[in-house]
């Protein structure tokens, strides 16, 4: 049928609509009130007994004040991916990395002194930079960060950005990519 997706157990999980929905406070009668659909389609929904066409999966998401998209991406089934770290060595920086497909995770040792401007690893992300121990400074266009052990900072990483070791460090850097709207 058209508009309809191709349903299988392993690919979908409908039955997080029932968390969205009780985390909302709703009844399934509410939910079809508020949305058009049956509460015999929401109940199967939710039981994972069936998959919900396109146009049902805008409705409820409206519901949840989500994008279609996002409900898709939340009922959608995931496996754990493994992987394997990777070293790299930028300027007196040493990386230990892992890389997957929306976010890179880093954990870097440097001594006194080291400095790195422009990283070469962005994309259009979130970044996350956690002191471990030492002592590091931030600079972004229009702030400076001194951040010492059990400190964190979170930044857009597409504002240039230099990290200065004050004293020597074991940072974890997180990369996490940002949502595309359109």
């Amino acid at each position: 049928m058209e508009g309809q997706l191709e349903y299988t157990p392993e690919m979908y999980n409908f039955s997080v609509l029932r968390d969205l929905r009780k985390r909302a406070g709703m009844t399934i009668a509410d939910l079809s009130e508020r949305t058009g659909i049956s509460s015999a389609v929401i109940s199967k929904l939710e039981r994972n007994q069936s998959a919900a066409e396109l146009k049902t999966l805008f409705r409820l998401a409206r519901a949840f004040g989500l994008t279609a998209a996002e409900l898709l991406a939340l009922v959608e089934s995931r496996t754990a991916q493994c992987k394997r770290e990777t070293d790299r060595i930028a300027g007196d920086f040493h990386f230990r990395q892992i890389e997957f497909s929306n976010a890179r995770c880093f954990f870097a040792e440097a001594p006194r002194g080291a400095k790195r401007s422009n990283p070469d690893a962005h994309r259009d992300d979130f970044e996350i930079c956690w002191v471990l121990a030492g002592q590091v400074r931030i600079d972004l266009p229009h702030e400076s960060h001194v951040l010492s052990a059990g400190d964190c900072l979170q930044f857009d990483a597409v504002f240039e950005h230099t990290y200065e070791v004050l004293e020597d460090c074991r940072i974890i850097i997180q990369h996490i990519r940002k949502q595309k709207r359109f």
